[in-house]
């Protein structure tokens, strides 16, 4: 797989890469956060058709997030975003993307700097400008899918474009999977007050419960296969629910760094993370799920080259080998019964039982990987997974109780990932 990083320019101009004089692409354009079953459905049809065509399958991912872009200007008078402006909501960081992209057999994949100059265009000048550049015969998309300009471009307004042109042809696909939901208006973080892993609200109440709720909160209706609903998920503790949308345990990635070692003095070495996580991190609590060791970090790496690209670039048109760096490593490392990963019991918080005596209230995670190995992993980039919400935080009366709730809760980890294997 191929990743180029192409940045409009000022008037919102991408200078698209000429793929191939003989060949023609299949096209499918997006954000992918998350990388959701829905996401899934649009690229591997993109892939299918472009194999059965002799074609390029072609990804045009947009990175920062086009909500990101538009809710920063809407709360800054039409100001273009920051370079530096960190995405706190992202559920994937684009490296995360990538390597998803790989696996399902993409053969290139065009990450396009969004900013509002491109976002002015019209979906006609794109997608005349991606049938010209890239050879687009046939365009992949979800069945909702909207671009271009006031978000015009619908799927009813291309199959009429592709129609009365006859230069390329449309390919809606059903990525609506059971259909839609409803969530709040303004998604708050609400850590569940029990432990246990928490049902959603749509199906833990009654009809005139849930429309009383719905009222309260001003919901609003979305998809159930949706990045939104994911982000929702996981920010009430519903972390099965959240992963049966995803199609795969939700997992942040991020650079092992010292700590207080607290945990290691107690007899439960907890690898910290640095505040630098790619990922969406779930709601304040503690959880089952696995560490993945995937390998000593290097800043001058594969994965900082293409956040470098991607998030700050410095240069459009500069390609990526990604099938040739680390993303095969990185398969052999996640995968089922590797030795690189173990069960963990994964703490999200502020230590709330030494953070009277310290102060300090700084938000961490914390995986203790259950093994009786002596695991050595600061400087490791890792991979945390998430299976199930196991309980709230809780502040304890000395550490003895806490170490025997750290017992109970690695026991619990240890039965319900054992059913993963």
């Amino acid at each position: 797989m191929n990743v180029t990083t192409l940045i409009p320019d000022g008037t919102g101009l991408v200078d698209w890469p000429t793929l191939s004089t003989e060949r023609k692409s299949v096209v499918t354009v997006g954000g992918f956060d998350g990388m959701h079953r829905g996401h899934r459905a649009v690229v591997e049809r993109t892939v299918a058709r472009a194999k059965a065509t002799r074609s390029y399958s072609v990804v045009i991912m947009f990175d920062p997030r086009p909500g990101l872009v538009h809710g920063y200007a809407a709360d800054h008078d039409g100001e273009e975003l920051p370079g530096d402006i960190p995405d706190a909501e992202a559920l994937t960081s684009v490296y995360q993307r990538l390597r998803i992209m790989r696996q399902l057999g993409v053969d290139q994949v065009l990450v396009v700097h969004y900013d509002l100059a491109f976002a002015a265009k019209s979906f006609r000048f794109f997608l005349g400008q991606l049938v010209g550049k890239l050879g687009m015969r046939t365009l992949v998309l979800g069945s909702d899918a909207v671009m271009g300009a006031h978000r015009s471009g619908d799927v009813n307004a291309i199959e009429a474009l592709a129609q009365a042109t006859g230069v390329f042809e449309l390919d809606v696909v059903d990525d609506l999977g059971p259909g839609y939901v409803r969530v709040p208006q303004d998604i708050t973080r609400q850590t569940p007050t029990a432990p246990g892993e928490p049902v959603p609200p749509e199906l833990s109440m009654s009809k005139a419960e849930f429309r009383a709720w719905s009222k309260q909160h001003q919901t609003r209706k979305i998809r159930a296969w949706s990045s939104t609903h994911v982000r929702y998920l996981l920010s009430q503790g519903c972390i099965v629910a959240a992963n049966e949308v995803l199609g795969q345990r939700h997992a942040v990635e991020g650079v092992v760094v010292h700590g207080e070692q607290r945990g290691r003095a107690i007899g439960f070495p907890t690898a910290n993370l640095d505040q630098r996580i790619e990922g969406y991190t779930p709601v304040d609590g503690v959880y089952a799920g696995w560490l993945v060791d995937m390998g000593e970090y290097d800043e001058h790496g594969l994965d900082a080259m293409v956040n470098h690209l991607t998030q700050f670039p410095a240069q459009s048109g500069v390609s990526v080998g990604v099938a040739s760096g680390r993303s095969p490593d990185d398969d052999i490392r996640m995968a089922s019964g590797s030795p690189w990963r173990w069960p963990a019991a994964i703490s999200i918080g502020t230590k709330p039982t030494f953070s009277r005596q310290t102060g300090l209230r700084e938000r961490v995670i914390e995986p203790y990987a259950i093994t009786d190995d002596w695991l050595e992993l600061y400087g490791h980039k890792v991979r945390v997974e998430f299976s199930r919400f196991l309980s709230p935080q809780i502040t304890f009366d000395g550490v003895e109780p806490l170490k025997r709730a750290l017992r109970r809760w690695s026991d619990e980890t240890t039965a319900l990932t054992r059913q993963e294997r």
